[in-house]
């Protein structure tokens, strides 16, 4: 099974303040590349209620499956590597592949049948190691909504969140309360279908 444990602290920004950083770390346009994630979960949303997140992203010609889960310390990722046609198939017509997240889902009683598709979001994405993490510089676009954020994934939660924070302070950005992609898509979702 491909499993691995997140550690990341994330900040939305405004557009300048993604600019500002972009100019201070010297990242470039040709450092950012495309990816699509595409958000699953059932019509009552017990993935969400189980503060878990279920995605296909599709990067470099690759399609990954990855759930997310909560853990002691960050977030539980196990993913599943899918053909085109796998993807495509669980996207368009809710076929959910066999695998390890269909077994793990059954386990946490969530029927894989009644995963649907809910929507995507696309992100163009520059990454660069940063005192022993890798920062990340996120544009996503989803709905009519762009926005603009810094992420910082570590494997130490202290010394992270001390690098992450300092960070922002040197460069005068204020620390923002900041959901997840998903969740930030699903309450657009909800405002968007008023």
């Amino acid at each position: 099974m491909n499993q691995e444990i997140e550690i990341e602290f994330k900040n939305l920004l405004t557009k300048d303040e993604f600019q500002q950083l972009l100019t201070h770390f010297s990242v470039s346009e040709q450092a950012f590349k495309t990816q699509i994630n595409y958000y699953f979960d059932t019509p009552q949303f017990l993935l969400k209620d189980k503060k878990s997140a279920l995605r296909i992203r599709f990067k470099k010609n690759n399609y990954t499956l990855t759930l997310k889960q909560p853990a002691a310390i960050g977030l539980l990722e196990t993913h599943q590597f899918l053909s085109e046609e796998q993807a495509l198939l669980m996207i368009n017509e809710g076929q959910f592949p066999k695998g390890d997240i269909y077994d793990i889902l059954n386990k946490e009683e969530i029927t894989p049948s009644l995963v649907k598709f809910f929507g995507k979001l696309t992100t163009s994405r520059a990454e660069l190691s940063y005192k022993n993490g890798l920062l990340v510089f996120d544009h996503s676009s989803y709905l009519d909504t762009d926005d603009y954020e810094i992420e910082y994934e570590v494997s130490d939660e202290k010394s992270g969140q001390a690098h992450f924070l300092e960070l922002l302070k040197d460069q005068g950005i204020p620390l923002r309360k900041t959901d997840n992609k998903i969740m930030r898509f699903y309450i657009k979702s909800i405002n968007h279908g008023e």
